[in-house]
């Protein structure tokens, strides 16, 4: 699935130039958390969100430097007082933001908002803004995912759990054996913490067809 299947085109913009408080009330009618801002030439040049907003002055925490901010180099500290106190979105946005090709996988996207602590990022198309993927966006893929397809069968039901288990589940190599009997799923092996017996039973679960899952793990090993 790719960035450009479920991103939104319709896109809430701002310019550079506009107020702080324009920026504020466009994301309070819009209700949303963030807006690409872009130039006269409809190149984006940044990104302003709640995230830039929280130490403004008008909330009355911009007077007094954090003690981090305090240990900053003078530019550094400039800089920031230029951030929260400027009236203009292009002192107040974030520069250079991260953006994503509308071709990429939307694994991408959940990677790189997990990794950067981010909840929106602009799309390109050769370098030109076409759209925002959002959190929200991943969670309407999650809603409307389709259940597992494997083929109906104790057999591929089986197969389908043994394979899972070597995906990434932190099962590896722990030789866990698997046998079906009429959709009920039974799991043997030496699977000795809570959380590993946990994954066994979820990647189970979540193959189509499993009425049941019955654990016979160790509980120490022997």
């Amino acid at each position: 699935m790719l960035v450009k299947d479920e991103m939104t085109t319709e896109i809430v913009k701002i310019s550079p130039d506009n107020s702080v408080r324009q920026a504020a009330k466009v994301m309070l009618d819009n209700h949303v958390s963030g807006i690409p801002v872009v130039d006269d030439d409809g190149h984006l040049v940044g990104i302003i969100s709640e995230g830039d907003l929280i130490r403004r002055t008008e909330l009355g925490s911009g007077g007094v430097a954090s003690p981090a901010e305090m240990a900053m180099p003078a530019e550094e500290r400039a800089s920031a007082y230029v951030k929260r106190s400027s009236w203009k979105v292009g002192d107040a946005m974030t520069h250079d933001p991260i953006t994503i090709d509308e071709e990429a996988p939307l694994t991408q996207v959940a990677k790189l908002m997990q990794e950067r602590g981010i909840k929106r990022i602009p799309v390109t198309r050769a370098g030109e803004l076409v759209g925002i993927v959002s959190r929200a966006d991943l969670l309407r893929v999650i809603l409307t995912a389709k259940r597992d397809e494997t083929a109906a069968g104790d057999d591929a039901i089986q197969r389908s759990i043994a394979i899972r288990l070597g995906e990434n589940t932190g099962l590896e190599g722990l030789d866990v054996k698997v046998i079906v009997d009429d959709g009920i799923v039974h799991l043997w092996g030496n699977v000795e913490t809570t959380e590993c017996r946990r994954a066994a039973r979820t990647v189970a679960e979540s193959v189509r067809g499993v009425r049941g899952v019955v654990e016979h793990f160790s509980q120490s090993g022997a």
